[in-house]
């Protein structure tokens, strides 16, 4: 049995102050920033190191061994607040928040095996965790050894760290007069401080949040509501990662506008109207029933902790108006592959699941069914009963072809041979998987933009052929991620309103909308949760 009393000393004790240095010096220059990383973001000097280095190795070891365990938590918490950093920015475009995004990685896993299938999603995260436990028991073990160096060892040890920690205050203090202001300094305290902080801002927050739904229960309806659309089909369309960047980003651009100009004229040749503005989503990247929420209860909800308390209010959604003013309400969700009991306070009177759709094809990955299919059984499994029953129908639909991972790009075809969707699986089959595509940025960038604009025409083409007398609402619910629009882009998307009665898409165009099927650049970003309120505005008798 080894005798831990035992000093340290030759290359075991050698081993584990290098391990030590590279260890932490790494985990605390490591960028949060997806964007940050290049060799000079680690030319940093972490004042804390070398003072918890020098009471790892000065302190009496019944204090050195406890400070040993709590330095390797506090690095293991660094690590994973940065790389939960890293990940939410590149997906998101904010921080990382431990209170409200804890929830987002079982999202995340479903996104990921999506993109590269269950084993692969799995090798990546059990590699990924199996490098951060290794790490850790490696600093853990580092840290423990140093309390028990050799007093040589020690002598030494101490001595190095001694020259950094006054290098360290030496550059801390020369400050700004040498332009070397960041190059030194409390780089680890300060972080964890900022995400206690955030922690506070977002139960304060919650807290806000409860008063506005005490505060504010929702439209009651009354005389006019809805009246300049009565009897009238309202479809209501979220396209998913539809973003301003699709319209606007030369990357993105030279297909989607002329597929907008291309669905315009064809609209117009039906006897449509268009009008089109701007909506700023609460998310990015992905949590797609955030915008769903924010639209239809006219509250901002950019977390999941809001989504909830909205789960639970008694908020009237735009749904329920719908339903209390005489429409047969229903939810087409071609990604809900499970239970979902936030339906329950939407209010519809029928829901669609995946599960209901009756696709019988294969998957594209990810997406359970191309939108072709979803707009061709919503037609037959929604609005034809109701037709029969002679009420109108307000449906929410999800299309969402353009979602992540973006392969293979589903083609239209002629609509009378969709069927229960097995001749999808020719496509379903076509192309190549995700992890191939994956593998380079501009082509998943392209597959990106190719899947837009197989959505924008199949929609076009449903609403040419089957809109007859409906209104459309079709917006998208969020950007796509950093990796589509690059950093710090807009969080506005597209609106569309398409109706046969002009003088109705008139009237959004006075409130700022643009003519046509391509919003105006100068036009404002509305938040998603005040274009409830021009909805119900623009649909109701004046």
């Amino acid at each position: 049995m080894k005798d831990w009393r035992k000093p340290v000393s030759g290359w075991k004790g050698a081993l584990s102050v290098a391990l030590f240095a590279v260890i932490g010096f790494a985990s605390c220059t490591m960028p949060d920033n997806p964007d940050a990383f290049h060799l000079l973001a680690f030319w940093r000097l972490p004042i804390e190191l070398p003072l918890v280095a020098l009471a790892l190795l000065l302190l009496p070891r019944w204090l050195a061994v406890p400070l040993a365990v709590l330095a390797t938590f506090v690095i293991f918490c660094l690590l994973f607040l940065k790389l939960g950093d890293i990940g939410v920015l590149s997906a998101f475009q904010r921080r990382f928040n431990p209170y409200l995004d804890m929830k987002m990685l079982l999202d995340g896993w479903n996104v990921l095996s999506g993109a590269v299938g269950k084993l692969g999603a799995g090798l990546a995260i059990g590699l990924a965790a199996g490098a951060i436990a290794t790490l850790m028991a490696a600093f853990c073990w580092s840290c423990l050894q140093m309390t028990r160096l050799g007093r040589g060892a020690q002598r030494a040890a101490a001595a190095g760290f001694a020259i950094l920690l006054a290098l360290g205050f030496g550059l801390a203090t020369a400050g700004s007069r040498a332009g070397l202001a960041d190059i030194a300094e409390l780089r680890v305290a300060p972080y964890l401080r900022e995400r206690l902080s955030l922690v506070a801002r977002s139960i304060a927050d919650i807290r806000v949040f409860e008063a506005e739904l005490a505060a504010r229960p929702g439209y009651a309806g009354g005389e006019g509501l809805f009246g300049r659309i009565k009897g009238r089909d309202v479809i209501l369309v979220f396209i998913e990662s539809y973003g301003r960047s699709a319209i606007e980003d030369p990357r993105y651009g030279g297909l989607v506008r002329p597929r907008l100009e291309t669905l315009e004229r064809q609209l117009q040749s039906a006897g449509y109207s268009t009008a089109s503005g701007w909506a700023r989503s609460p998310t990015v990247g992905g949590l797609s029933w955030l915008a769903h929420g924010t639209l239809l209860s006219g509250l901002w909800v950019d977390s999941q902790a809001r989504y909830d308390l909205l789960m639970k209010s008694q908020r009237t959604s735009l749904n329920r108006l719908f339903g209390d003013a005489g429409w047969q309400t229903a939810a087409i969700m071609p990604a809900i592959t499970m239970d979902w009991p936030e339906s329950a306070y939407f209010g519809y009177d029928r829901v669609l699941a995946a599960k209901d759709l009756g696709y019988r094809g294969k998957s594209f990955n990810w997406v359970t069914m191309p939108d072709q299919y979803t707009l061709s059984a919503f037609e037959r499994l929604a609005l034809e009963p109701a037709r029969k029953d002679g009420k109108p129908v307000m449906a929410e639909i999800a299309l969402i072809s353009s979602h992540a991972p973006w392969t293979p790009v589903p083609k239209l075809i002629d609509w009378q041979t969709v069927g229960d969707g097995t001749v999808f699986n020719v496509q379903a089959d076509s192309g190549d998987p995700p992890e191939v595509v994956w593998a380079d940025p501009d082509r998943v960038r392209r597959h990106y933009a190719e899947t837009i604009d197989y959505t924008l025409q199949t929609l076009g083409d449903y609403i040419a052929r089957f809109g007859r007398d409906a209104v459309f609402v079709v917006l998208g619910d969020h950007q796509p991620a950093a990796l589509v629009t690059g950093p710090d882009a807009s969080r506005a998307v597209p609106i569309h309103i398409v109706s046969r009665d002009a003088a109705l898409v008139e009237g959004f165009v006075t409130e700022g909308f643009a003519t046509g099927m391509i919003p105006d650049p100068a036009a404002p970003e509305p938040s998603m949760a005040d274009m409830r309120e021009s909805l119900i505005r623009g649909f109701s008798a004046r």
